[in-house]
């Protein structure tokens, strides 16, 4: 499996709507998975990454005012300069108990210092789990080409 990238973020007064029990925005949510995403991107291409889009962002349930929440990211997949990132998105309790909250994944094109696509490398899944991955990530790449 590619190597995990984890990001952590306290929900703050300023991340939240004006309801009289304050949740998190999900397009807060959305820009920390999309930063979270090409963070662990750019780390497996070794080159700046642009986003092309975002699927399946699946909201399971909320996050609310002073709510940590935890991100991780990893490479499901890669094309020739394109890769798949899955993001899972917790809100972490105490005793540091994690319950998912969000799914998410995101697809970038790694870049040359021109702005122009550069290859990857290839992301070979060794366990079945990262095989079930790879594969769903192939069927996902099918269904964006038919759009």
């Amino acid at each position: 499996m590619a190597e995990k990238t984890t990001s952590v973020q306290i929900v703050l007064a300023q991340h939240c709507n004006g309801n009289k029990i304050p949740r998190l925005f999900g397009g807060q949510l959305m820009a920390w998975i999309d930063v979270t995403g090409a963070v662990a991107a750019r780390r497996y291409a070794k080159h700046e990454v642009t986003t092309v889009c975002v699927d399946n962002l699946n909201f399971l349930k909320p996050a609310y005012l002073n709510d940590i929440i935890v991100q991780e990211a990893w490479v499901t997949w890669t094309g020739t300069t394109s890769l798949e990132v899955r993001v899972d998105s917790y809100v972490e309790h105490e005793g540091n108990e994690k319950e998912m909250i969000n799914q998410a994944y995101c697809v970038f094109v790694a870049l040359d210092e021109n702005e122009k696509p550069v290859p990857v490398p290839e992301l070979i899944p060794e366990t079945q789990e990262e095989m079930d991955e790879y594969a769903n990530a192939v069927e996902r790449k099918f269904i964006r080409m038919q759009r």
